[in-house]
């Protein structure tokens, strides 16, 4: 029986079933997985960075070189970096699938410089929202290709904590920013990040493309230096095992080329062939809950308040320095990230998620209380509503701050992956958009007790939303969780034993190949 096209490209991921579990045959992939982490350092940069330009902007109205905002001005100049994501995501997931994941990590340098140039000599509103812009396509760019990347060089059990390492970097990203916010200048820090893209870039070329990408592109050659790089610290009877797979995928690739000659005829530029993939189940369905994931990570409020977080802590009543309370969360994410390395290896996602949502709506709740309280002036136990927010982040870190990402590189198949990754990026910061437009608004009707009311009861909806209808992806592979789709529409249909079934052995494609 002839293999599919995704068991073609399945099976260069699936020789992590034949690797050595040495800790010296994962150091190609450390490596690789540290340099793309450092890339995404930018990412929380770029996300933390208006939660100290804005105060700092509002405090220098009698300098020099400060420039009047309304707050409708505030919020795009703040909001604006999602809203632009759309376009950058889907110019990114074509500009992915047609040079390559590391390629397009590359030229992420050009928008990402000319932003934060723009930003450090801002004169007016317009060059603040132009240079914020520029740092939303960098942004994008960024995170889709990085996490795509990791997914598909790293080994099937190590691919979860590898993955989450977009995360860490993010993590650390806001940290730096945070901290820096607390010392130096808006305008200081924007030349800081100039230098930080450069470097990072520069690294970028010290790694090879991913196997998969190359041999989807019949670049064979390339390809098997890839996956020699990958391997190269595996012993002879695992080096011999990627030979042959190597070979194996050549005979396919050739297959592939023929059927998509095929293919083409019928539609030339091969839109009509994708879009059909969409309206199936393996195509929908994971558009659908993926969706659903990422509006209640917008509607519990995670990243309204990284957006806002020094002006929500003077909200609170806390007694503590706004921006010192900002460090505490940036500190205590980063903690987490790290932590979420482990744990991403050794539970399930489901659990995970489910774990988040609860503890966020719990905790956000006793903030919201004792903010009310604070205001009345029945309570003077202020350093309560902060450290309720710093266990409501500890929640998020574990789950709805970072899982979606991770499911969002896990579910599609290969051959739309990359423009489904842009359709839901830009799903995910529309979202992000209109919470962080709305922000300002809900935050005057229903005053700040209430309207964290509404992010824990939010929560606790993203958690029933869990239950029901996320797949578990955890020590999945990817054509494991393809197949699902085609099963199930919610995850309540799944029978224990079913999910529990042996994984097939990666021979078995071979044996269907011979």
């Amino acid at each position: 029986m002839p293999a599919t096209e995704e068991q073609k490209f399945a099976f260069v991921r699936s020789l992590s079933q034949y690797d050595s579990k040495k800790f010296k045959t994962l150091i190609p992939q450390i490596i690789s997985t540290m340099i793309v982490m450092c890339l995404n350092i930018m990412v929380g940069i770029t996300y933390g960075y208006s939660a100290i330009f804005v105060p700092q902007a509002l405090a220098e109205k009698d300098s020099p070189a400060a420039i009047e905002l309304s707050h409708g001005e505030i919020a795009w100049i703040v909001s604006c970096v999602v809203a632009i994501a759309p376009i950058g995501a889907m110019s990114g997931g074509f500009i992915m699938d047609a040079i390559g994941r590391l390629n397009l990590l590359k030229i992420v340098a050009i928008p990402s410089v000319v932003g934060w140039l723009l930003l450090a000599m801002a004169k007016n509103v317009t060059m603040l929202i132009c240079g914020r812009l520029m740092t939303g396509i960098a942004l994008v760019w960024l995170m889709n290709p990085g996490n795509v990347y990791l997914t598909e060089i790293s080994r099937k059990d190590v691919r979860g904590s590898f993955t989450s390492v977009c995360s860490l970097g993010a993590s650390i990203g806001m940290l730096v920013v945070y901290i820096e916010g607390w010392y130096l200048t808006w305008r200081m820090i924007a030349w800081i990040n100039i230098g930080y893209t450069v470097v990072f870039t520069l690294l970028l070329f010290l790694i090879p493309e991913s196997p998969a990408w190359l041999m989807s592109k019949g670049r064979v050659e390339q390809a098997r230096k890839s996956l020699e790089w990958f391997h190269k610290d595996q012993p002879p009877p695992e080096n011999k095992n990627v030979t042959f797979a190597l070979l194996s995928l050549t005979t396919l690739h050739k297959e592939h080329l023929a059927k998509k000659q095929e293919r083409e005829q019928l539609s030339k530029n091969g839109v009509v062939q994708k879009l059909k993939m969409f309206g199936q189940p393996s195509g929908y369905k994971p558009m659908l809950i993926t969706s659903g994931l990422y509006f209640f990570q917008q509607a519990s409020g995670i990243h309204v308040i990284i957006f806002n977080s020094v002006i929500f802590f003077q909200d609170i009543g806390t007694s503590i320095d706004p921006y010192l309370a900002t460090v505490y969360i940036g500190c205590m994410l980063l903690i987490m990230t790290i932590i979420n390395t482990v744990l991403m290896k050794r539970f399930n996602r489901r659990t995970l998620m489910m774990t988040s949502a609860t503890f966020m709506a719990i905790f956000m709740g006793i903030s919201g209380l004792y903010t009310k309280w604070i205001k009345e002036g029945t309570t003077t136990q202020s350093w309560i509503p902060l450290v309720a927010l710093i266990i409501y982040f500890i929640a998020a870190a574990i789950g709805f701050m970072t899982i979606p990402f991770m499911v969002q590189a896990e579910v599609f198949p290969l051959a739309i992956r990359g423009v489904a990754h842009a359709i839901i990026s830009s799903v995910a910061n529309l979202l992000a958009f209109g919470a962080i437009q709305y922000y300002f608004p809900m935050r005057q009707w229903m005053g700040p007790s209430n309207l964290q009311y509404f992010y824990g009861i939010m929560s606790l909806a993203g958690l029933v939303f869990v239950f029901a209808f996320m797949p578990e992806t955890h020590n999945k592979k990817l054509s494991e969780i393809e197949n699902y789709f085609w099963k199930h529409t919610t995850y309540l249909s799944v029978s224990q034993s079913e999910d529990q079934a042996k994984q097939p052995d990666p021979l078995d494609i071979v044996e269907s190949v011979k």
